[in-house]
């Protein structure tokens, strides 16, 4: 089943705080289409540049939920759209060996600007049937250790390892529990600390808990602008805080999840600009600077040698979460 974005034709999604400004589109729009058009052209450029402004001011000053809330987004870009957009020569490797192959978790061997890598991230569906089918990019344990598998594969040949996480996290249903999840996403976490390769880390969308952790140890964490990434998510914060969903946006604020907040403390090394509007209004522009910015921090690792790479990156992790009392 075909997950692309570029394959999906989907009417427009309007989030709440998006509204002022499709409003005034619309009206241009309207304006546009009057017979007149041409004798009211400076009041539609007026207009116009009230809406570029109105954009710009809206997206700049987003709360943390308004953030969340764009990092859902259905039309946003997933793995699979950045395998297609971002790399070449993808090819799709499935199955963990043991006991089925996990669509929620997708990897492969790929070239980025023609160096070989291996690609491995979360997928959602943008559909109910392709939702379904990938358990809306939530992981069991086969995925992660289909994952544990490619990372091998990786370090074998010697292939960079590139992870993208968008997981509202890892399935916490019976058989997943009864197969060994916690012990799969363990194991992962332990391989990757040591994994005698370079990691890089991009968080495009959701980032909650293990499910994201288990792939997501790297030597360069690099987050998108409206991404978030917490040991739990506003919802589930706020029913264990207050009881109700109702308070998700005070628990966003709380958890501070945000990527200017996790830079502020270490837990990514760089953010990922977005076009204004988030990936999804603009996925070329978006495909295009995360080829950019991922080719950078590969050249940069290539040149580390492999002992200090794996000394750096246990060290990294090791100091996140430690503090100093006066």
């Amino acid at each position: 089943m075909n997950n692309n974005l570029t394959t999906t034709a989907k009417p427009k999604i309007i989030l709440d705080f998006e509204k002022p400004i499709v409003e005034l589109e619309k009206k241009i729009a309207e304006m546009r289409a009057m017979p007149n058009a041409s004798d009211i052209a400076p009041e539609i450029d007026s207009l116009q540049a009230r809406v570029e402004q109105l954009r710009i001011d809206v997206y700049s000053k987003l709360t943390r939920w308004q953030r969340v809330q764009l990092a859902r987004h259905p039309q946003r870009p997933y793995t699979l759209d950045y395998c297609s957009h971002v790399f070449t020569e993808f090819i799709e490797l499935h199955g963990d060996r043991a006991y089925r192959d996990d669509p929620a978790i997708v990897g492969g061997l790929a070239r980025l600007q023609g160096k070989p890598v291996m690609v491995i991230g979360h997928q959602k569906g943008r559909d109910t049937k392709q939702n379904l089918l990938r358990n809306f990019g939530m992981p069991e344990p086969e995925g992660y250790r289909k994952a544990y598998r490619l990372f091998q594969l990786a370090e074998r040949f010697n292939r960079p390892i590139i992870c993208f996480l968008d997981t509202p996290g890892a399935y916490p249903g019976l058989g997943a529990e009864e197969r060994g999840q916690a012990e799969a996403i363990a194991r992962n976490l332990k391989l990757l600390a040591t994994l005698k390769t370079p990691i890089i880390v991009v968080v495009i969308g959701e980032g909650a808990s293990g499910g994201a952790l288990g792939i997501g140890v790297g030597d360069r964490i690099l987050m998108l602008e409206n991404a978030w990434y917490s040991v739990i998510s506003p919802e589930s914060c706020s029913s264990i805080l207050w009881r109700s969903w109702d308070y998700k946006e005070q628990a966003a604020e709380a958890l501070k999840l945000t990527a200017h907040d996790l830079q502020g403390i270490g837990v990514i090394d760089r953010i990922v600009p977005e076009p204004i509007g988030g990936a999804h209004t603009n996925p070329q522009e978006m495909f295009n600077t995360v080829r950019t910015l991922l080719y950078e921090e590969l050249r940069h690792l290539l040149c580390i040698p492999i002992h200090q790479l794996v000394e750096k990156r246990i060290e990294k992790f090791c100091a996140m979460g430690t503090w100093v009392e006066g």
